[in-house]
């Protein structure tokens, strides 16, 4: 039998700089998650996390206790392996939308989960419901013949699955808590593990555009959730890249999803296209296919096939006008230049 405790004790504790036992963190989650816990009180000790931090069993019991509030998916039975990408979000970063496709277009399977708008930054399921017809919820079966037969999947995480950073997720971009290393890391990191994906690389943003303004931060970030996946037995690697400028030439959701159609068909961004094709490589790597150059696939279109089949799975029209603004604002820039 679980013990119960009390949430303003809980509260309290995190308050007076304690760290938390792992009755206490088990509890207060799954009582955020059945709804005993009300949101005012996870709200403070969202607060009190982030003024006080964890230490590393702490943030290690509260990834635990996240992925115990739901199921955990299984790939194993797919025809080939599995590499996911998490990126910790920026201005303009929509580098999902090709490094999916391109990845399966090398022989590993992407299961990627995403998430929407988190601070001031459009979620990449926002980006995609730009296309007309996309959709983003997906059951288990579906996702799993998706990745049979396409090889890449951008969806919603279920509902069964990590359900108390549903939650929490939610809550912390209305409590300015966003920024909390220990919350941020856990969770990722419980959905991740929940996912069941074989391998993972995490794109740490680091500057003036993302959460992370500091690299510092940033390394201790990447830090603990590599630390985390190690721990549950998945192999997982962390970058730290460069969100002092926007990635590429465009923010906005239609035009982000424009923009990485251009890099799958072999133009785009400079940037754009190298931090995808890095990414890419880690991914690959992982999951034991280094034998592979995804440049290849940006060059020969297989990317491309890809990115064409996900969207039509999905209900979504490759071929379709994207929304475009009644209003445009223009700016005049030198030959070579970047928006700043």
């Amino acid at each position: 039998m679980t013990e119960v405790f009390d949430a303003v004790d809980v509260i309290r504790a995190k308050r007076d700089r304690q760290s938390l036992s792992a009755g206490q963190i088990h509890w207060v989650v799954d009582a955020y998650t059945r709804g005993v816990v009300a949101d005012e009180q996870m709200s403070a000790l969202a607060m009190a996390i982030l003024l006080n931090g964890m230490d590393r069993d702490e943030i290690s019991r509260w990834t635990a206790a996240m992925i115990a509030s739901g199921e955990r998916m299984d790939f194993s039975r797919l025809s080939r392996p599995t590499s996911d990408k998490h990126s910790t979000g920026g201005v303009g970063d929509k580098i999902t939308l090709p490094l999916a496709p391109l990845v399966a277009a090398c022989g590993v399977a992407v299961p990627q989960l995403s998430g929407r708008g988190l601070g001031h930054t459009g979620g990449t399921l926002d980006k995609l419901e730009s296309v007309p017809g996309w959709c983003a919820s997906l059951s288990n079966e579906e996702m799993m013949r998706q990745l049979e037969e396409v090889g890449a999947v951008i969806c919603a995480a279920g509902d069964g699955l990590a359900p108390a950073d549903k939650r929490l997720y939610a809550l912390r971009d209305v409590t300015g808590t966003v920024e909390a290393i220990p919350l941020i890391a856990s969770s990722i990191m419980s959905k991740k593990i929940a996912e069941g994906t074989g391998a993972l690389v995490l794109d740490v943003k680091v500057g003036s555009g993302a959460f992370m303004k500091d690299t510092e931060s940033a390394r201790e970030l990447a830090r603990t959730m590599v630390g985390l996946g190690q721990d549950a037995g998945l192999t997982t690697v962390a970058l730290l890249t460069n969100m002092q400028t926007p990635l590429g030439l465009t923010a906005g959701n239609a035009l982000e999803v424009r923009e990485s159609v251009e890099v799958l068909a072999g133009g785009g961004p400079p940037d754009v296209v190298e931090l995808t094709v890095t990414l890419a490589r880690e991914m690959l790597a992982a999951a034991g296919r280094d034998d592979v150059d995804p440049a290849d696939a940006l060059r020969d279109g297989r990317a491309m096939d890809v990115w064409r089949a996900m969207i039509r799975a999905q209900g979504g029209d490759p071929d379709a006008d994207l929304p475009v603004t009644s209003r445009r604002a223009y700016s005049r820039l030198s030959a070579g230049a970047r928006p700043t």
